[in-house]
């Protein structure tokens, strides 16, 4: 990916990513994931996982993160990162994957709790992606 050195920027963004991971809601995996979207507007949203005892009625970190901020008004954003103490640090889930990429968002930086970084884009971690029509969509005003 043209691009992929971690920049300062990415480290921030992943600083905010570890921040947003010391908020995590994990009474049942003990899971913790910290994620954080960058605006196109340079505005950096953070999220956490929260998990809920009855299944998919929690929220990954990167989905909170990038439901902030839309619901903040933005609907552009240049990257995303995600901070887990896995070794390597864990990628986004496959569903987060295809949310990140119905954004638009193309870079990923893959942070571990102890500050390594790296990036990569989404395209390698979602390959095939499935594509929607934008034209048969109309935004609400």
């Amino acid at each position: 990916m043209p691009g992929s050195e971690v920049t300062e920027a990415d480290r921030a963004l992943a600083a905010a990513a570890r921040e947003a991971r010391s908020r995590a809601w994990v009474p049942v995996t003990g899971y913790a994931v910290g994620a954080a979207v960058r605006a196109e507007s340079g505005e950096v949203f953070g999220g956490c996982n929260v998990e809920h005892p009855v299944p998919h009625e929690g929220c990954c970190a990167e989905k909170v993160a990038l439901y902030t901020a839309v619901a903040a008004g933005h609907r552009a954003f240049t990257a995303v990162a995600v901070v887990t103490d896995d070794e390597p640090p864990a990628t986004p889930c496959g569903s987060c994957r295809q949310t990140l990429h119905h954004w638009g968002i193309e870079r990923v930086v893959l942070a571990h709790v102890d500050g390594r970084t790296r990036v990569v884009s989404l395209a390698t971690l979602l390959p095939e992606s499935f594509d929607w029509h934008p034209a048969k969509f109309v935004p609400p005003s």
